[in-house]
């Protein structure tokens, strides 16, 4: 291969969990950004590896959710590659990984991994790694969609970026962590900082570009307001007020279950219902 870096998402097809991971194959070898949610489609995410015929060089990771990081112990393997993340990614993912268990096992059994890599390589924001031709440069945002968040851009120009959960591609959305202000005000910094052919390659759908920032601000204000608005004296009511809003604005079910599991979490962060046992 000579030129530009061939991108390649993974899962191939999308079914259930719509989460997307990325192989960016170079002159040499191939750099992963991201593992898959499930030990089938990582396996899979593994073979198309292995279809490539050059070797694993290291795994960038976005963000602290599982979907993001549970399939790394298949998509790696036996190879001996750094997982690079900021030092907050790494940390959060060990304190947050034992609570993920508790909540994903139940929901995908085996296909959750009972064995986990973690990332075990810090990087600070704004240091560069060049693999071949292809030079990727972190942006450390702390606590934005999840409680820690690194996208990563891929050359100089910052045309492509590799953006994590920034944005959603009209699907629904997780706001459970809490971090919403902070995702608003890195919305408008990364608006600003990435010119307007720039091509956004992201956790579920895409890809998007700069014009799905407002969608995805308006996406998070309309459900802030959603729960703001809903009657908490009775939380199943105020629940199902604040889905029956979001489907208003949004009339699909792809990942409503993400915003159903953020309506609590945020309600009581809000002061305005009480944490369940």
């Amino acid at each position: 291969m000579t030129g530009e870096p061939i991108i390649h998402r993974f899962p191939r097809e999308h079914a259930g969990a719509f989460v997307n991971a990325y192989l960016v194959e170079t002159g040499s070898g191939v750099v992963a950004v991201d593992s898959l949610l499930t030990v089938s489609e990582s396996r899979a995410m593994r073979a198309g590896l292995e279809e490539l015929r050059k070797p694993l060089l290291a795994v960038l990771l976005t963000h602290s959710h599982p979907d993001h990081y549970g399939g790394l112990t298949e998509l790696i393997g036996d190879d001996d590659v750094p997982v690079i993340a900021p030092q907050g990614v790494i940390d959060t993912i060990a304190r947050d990984d034992a609570a993920k268990e508790e909540i994903l096992r139940p929901m995908f059994g085996d296909e959750w991994a009972a064995k986990r890599t973690f990332p075990d390589t810090p990087i600070e924001d704004g240091e560069s790694l060049t693999f071949d031709e292809a030079t990727f440069t972190v942006i450390d945002l702390g606590p934005s969609e999840s409680p820690h968040d690194s996208p990563w851009v891929l050359g100089h120009e910052e045309r492509i970026v590799f953006l994590g959960d920034q944005i959603y591609d009209h699907k629904h959305c997780f706001l459970a962590d809490g971090f919403h202000p902070r995702w608003l005000e890195n919305i408008e910094t990364l608006r600003r900082r990435f010119p307007g052919d720039a091509v956004f390659h992201i956790g579920h759908g895409g890809p998007v570009g700069p014009a799905d920032w407002d969608w995805q601000r308006s996406y998070i204000e309309t459900f802030i307001a959603a729960v703001e608005a809903a009657d908490w004296s009775s939380p199943e009511s105020a629940h199902t007020a604040v889905v029956a809003e979001m489907k208003r604005f949004l009339p699909t079910d792809e990942l409503l279950f993400l915003m159903e599991l953020s309506i609590e979490p945020v309600a009581t962060q809000l002061g305005l219902a009480t944490a369940r046992n």
